[in-house]
């Protein structure tokens, strides 16, 4: 890719800007977006470990643990059971006042960083599939349709989606940083045209080249699962709420009553 330098060095700096110094919490599911961060965290923080939050044989848990190794940094699962996953929805239920079942399942893995991690910065890769149209939804938009549909996420992502992880983190007394979002990754692709985001077999290549470039190739392979599938917790959820006899948002809205 064109520019792929440019890219990698906005990057860096962003991830540089946020942690520079600090001791810091990656949220980490083992794919290309956290794995990108991870190799630039490793780079410039004092001290860093990567987090994973997951059921005990869940997609992220297999890939994050490997991809540790890859990376050769300290990496930590954190187990989610049956029971704590309701405690877990139950307060992000209080501290945000979500109840969206979609919002709530995506935001567990940053729910127990944010309460197990011991930095006080957390650090992921939230915003690059906005960013980089990598949602599998993309996939066959034509030019006008995609750059709607990004745009549209992208406003969920900074009008929603951050004020409901910041107030999870402060909770928690953490901070989350953004380094997709920062202004120079930002310029960097609101100078490219849509078309060269278009999603195909291969999503995110812009981000799969710097992964290239930074001498991760097997982090530039990573394949895309969603948080609330790669944790497991949305099959968790499913199955505690068929046991129950109820679907999902009932589940969710009879812990909601009792918040």
């Amino acid at each position: 890719m064109e520019g792929c330098e440019t890219l990698s060095s906005a990057i860096g700096g962003a991830v540089k800007a946020s942690v520079g110094g600090k001791d810091a919490a990656v949220a980490f599911s083992g794919g290309l977006d956290s794995g990108i961060v991870a190799a630039f965290v490793k780079r410039h923080a004092s001290s860093a470990t990567l987090y994973t939050a997951g059921v005990a044989d869940a997609y992220d848990v297999r890939e994050s643990e490997s991809a540790s190794r890859l990376l050769d940094m300290p990496w930590r699962h954190l187990l989610i059971t049956d029971g704590d996953l309701l405690d877990c929805v139950a307060d992000m239920v209080r501290i945000t006042g979500t109840t969206s079942p979609v919002t709530l399942s995506f935001e567990i893995p940053l729910y127990y960083v944010a309460k197990h991690c011991r930095e006080d910065t957390i650090i992921g890769g939230q915003g690059a599939d906005e960013l980089f149209a990598g949602f599998s939804k993309y996939v066959g938009l034509d030019e006008v349709a995609l750059g709607e549909a990004m745009g549209a996420d992208m406003a969920v992502l900074l009008n929603q989606t951050l004020a409901h992880e910041r107030a999870v983190a402060s909770n928690f007394g953490k901070t989350v940083a953004y380094p997709y979002l920062d202004r120079n990754v930002v310029d960097f692709v609101s100078r490219l045209d849509v078309g060269d985001l278009m999603p195909s077999e291969v999503r995110k290549g812009c981000l799969r080249d710097v992964a290239e470039h930074i001498g991760y190739p097997e982090i530039a392979a990573k394949k895309k699962k969603a948080a609330q599938y790669g944790c497991g917790a949305m099959h968790r959820l499913r199955a505690i709420a068929k046991s129950r006899g109820v679907t999902v948002k009932g589940l969710i809205d009879s812990i909601a009553g009792g918040v």
